[in-house]
């Protein structure tokens, strides 16, 4: 039966789960069809065979997995295994195709630019938006006009809004129907990340430019040069090697108090940067902070205060995303910690040791050529890393030997035709799961864009629009812009504009400066909230029709960001006042309780290691688990008041209870006796 099914398309997974439902059919159906019955029979007495069954089986299959009607047409719709082929205007012509390949701040990116600036026409394709900005102001400057492109921002520097002949722009929004003389594709590693590898084999496979200029690591030359050969083009391959040497020492820093002016500490979580920015202020220097959720003007304000060599503040503190599109003048990078949150291709969330591609990239921002500092140091916050990072900076960067793609629209459109019955999240899981592609490619993961479909899917929208709002760029982990994204769903769908008055009601415009962390990381979420409404208005402007308005108060909102990333260490006071206020009443009480309600305190508002080593001279920081849920959101200073009425209510009866067994212990003092001599 399996063999005959995988004919009409049925693989494991399918014949699997027709298999259970057409026997749940069978032996649940109170009346059964009347052939179908003597069928059995006739198999039951041995009148009959197995293979009878097959037509009933299959017209089952087909009514739970409709697409078995159409199987070779999905398939035909579904296979990537020749994605050069999607670009025809490219392989009209015959590109030069020239990789620079380098560490970091080795100049292959200068390189690069040169040839783009020399040249008539041309298009940078970067990682970031802050990168796009840099190479838009670059060439500018040097007399070139240049547009920028990113998928929040549109800005023309022809004041009649025509097209310059350069264009600046994050590597989605590049064009691959415009021709260019010239084309940049910058950190080309980037081409198997798991979410966003698609772009970069888009950007490769698809620009029409006479020369396309492809930086990064050395360990993607071999697959560019085999990629590029199912297409015919060769590679001209320049090698650099770094500019300024940087060195791992031998011991690490292990106290705050050892830091020193031209310091980064890289930390992979918010709340260390939140712990760390606080206990260095505490020894009476000042620190810059940057990291991922911080809107561009922020981060950059705070790259300027960092780098100023009249500002008072030499310390860093931030993520791993100062790895690419910020120049600093950094002298000696600290590592935090050697395990950052990963996603897997699966889509799960795991605790990884960084690779020796990204503790390059991170290591290789200390004694950049450009800065002040012509020599790097690269070192850990704890002694027992410093010997794991040595062995992770020792080894070769893993060669790059796959691909991303991603489903299009119109593939999306075209699957749709044949299932109209199916929700976007099912035929994009359907178009996955029929996907061939061939060894140099993988389907890159969708679970984001699933998401966002299953959240909009009662929501009635055309399934172009429908596909546009799910390629949308949000944080899911935020409440706040997962709820903004449905609103604006459904305010689309009833084709009801989203005017600038309606925006200022929803994020309730004006905004106070943040009071407390929780306040700060609110502004940041309301932020990514303009940011979703200018990157839905280049894509439906009718609806979306008040950009420069959005665009003046979220560069307001920025400068509040910015004020509170400026005081980030009065706000995380602030944060822990609330609840030390909060738990004070709490904590005299409980000295008038036993012994096992005091443990279970001590235990709550343990520190973790991390955090009493950070301290240098053995200090505990205030960084408790509850101070750890306020600073997230997860916990306000509200329900923490809650939740100590609930545990004094608690304690009072504890005490009422253990009072009660005492006056009866001393009532009797020999009942335990008693009850003993019994057993």
């Amino acid at each position: 039966m399996q063999k005959l099914a995988a004919d009409h398309g049925l693989d494991v997974r399918l014949f699997h789960q027709a298999f259970i439902s057409f026997r749940k059919y069978v032996l649940e159906m109170t009346t059964l069809p009347a052939d179908l019955h003597i069928i059995l029979s006739d198999i039951c007495c041995g009148a009959g065979h197995i293979d009878d069954i097959y037509p009933y089986f299959i017209h089952h299959a087909k009514q739970i997995f409709p697409m078995l009607d159409c199987m070779d047409d999905l398939r035909k719709i579904s296979d990537l295994r020749v994605p050069a082929n999607w670009y025809p205007e490219a392989r009209a012509i015959q590109r030069k195709v020239i990789f620079h390949a380098g560490p970091t701040n080795s100049g292959k990116t200068y390189h690069a630019i040169q040839c783009y600036l020399a040249a008539k026409s041309g298009v940078y394709c970067g990682p970031l938006k802050l990168l796009a900005h840099e190479i838009f102001e670059k060439s500018n400057n040097a007399g070139v006009p240049c547009d920028l492109v990113t998928g929040e921002e549109r800005t023309f520097v022809d004041l009649n809004g025509r097209a310059s002949g350069h264009v600046a722009c994050t590597i989605e929004m590049c064009s691959v129907s415009t021709s260019y003389e010239v084309a940049v594709i910058d950190e080309i590693q980037m081409i198997r990340d798991p979410s966003r590898g698609w772009a970069w084999t888009r950007a490769l496979l698809g620009l029409c430019a006479e020369e396309i200029h492809v930086c990064g690591e050395p360990a993607a030359i071999d697959f560019v040069r085999e990629l590029l050969y199912t297409t015919g083009e060769e590679v001209e391959v320049h090698t650099y090697q770094r500019l300024t040497p940087f060195s791992v020492l031998d011991n690490a820093v292990e106290s705050l108090d050892n830091l020193r002016p031209g310091d980064c500490i890289v930390c992979f979580s918010k709340n260390d940067i939140y712990s760390i920015s606080r206990n260095i202020e505490a020894r009476g220097l000042q620190c810059a902070v940057i990291y991922g959720s911080l809107p561009p003007g922020t981060k950059l304000s705070q790259a300027k205060k960092f780098n100023d060599p009249d500002d008072p503040c030499k310390i860093l503190v931030a993520t791993d995303a100062i790895g690419m599109g910020l120049n600093l003048n950094i002298k000696r990078i600290i590592f935090n910690s050697l395990v950052k949150p990963n996603v897997n291709e699966k889509g799960e969330k795991q605790m990884e040791t960084i690779s020796t591609s990204q503790a390059l990239q991170i290591a290789g921002r200390a004694g950049r050529f450009s800065s002040k500092f012509k020599e790097g140091e690269v070192t850990t916050m704890h002694q027992d890393d410093l010997p794991v990072l040595k062995e992770i900076l020792s080894q070769s960067v893993d060669p790059i030997e796959m691909a991303g793609l991603h489903p299009t629209a119109e593939q999306i459109e075209m699957f749709a035709y044949h299932l109209p019955d199916a929700t976007l999240s099912n035929l994009v899981d359907i178009f996955v799961s029929l996907s061939q592609v061939d060894g140099l490619y993988f389907v890159c993961n969708i679970d984001d864009f699933k998401f966002l479909a299953d959240m909009i899917q009662h929501i009635p929208l055309n399934l172009r629009s429908r596909y546009v709002f799910c390629t949308a760029p949000i944080n899911k982990k935020q409440p706040f812009v997962c709820t903004s994204f449905l609103k604006f769903a459904r305010q689309f769908s009833r084709d009801e504009p989203l005017i600038f008055a309606w925006v200022c009601r929803h994020i309730s415009w004006p905004l106070a400066p943040p009071k407390n962390i929780k306040d700060l990381v609110h502004l940041e979420a309301v932020h990514d909230v303009l940011d979703l409404y200018l990157w839905l208005s280049y894509r439906f402007m009718d609806m979306f029709p008040d950009t420069a308005l959005v665009r003046e108060i979220q560069q307001e909102l920025d400068n509040i960001i910015q004020q509170g990333v400026r005081n980030i260490t009065r706000l995380i006071r602030a944060t822990d006042t609330a609840i030390t206020d909060a738990l004070q009443p709490q904590s005299s009480r409980q000295g008038q309780t036993g012994g096992s309600r005091r443990t279970a305190s001590n235990a709550y508002l343990t520190s973790s290691r991390n955090q009493r080593e950070q301290g240098g001279t053995g200090e505990l920081m205030d960084s408790s688990l509850t101070s750890r849920l306020v600073r997230d959101g997860l916990l306000t200073p509200d329900l923490l008041r809650q939740l100590q009425r609930e545990w004094s209510k608690d304690q009072k009866q504890e005490f009422t209870n253990q009072s009660t067994h005492d006056r009866e212990h001393h009532n009797n003092p020999n009942k335990g006796k008693r009850r003993k001599k019994k057993k």
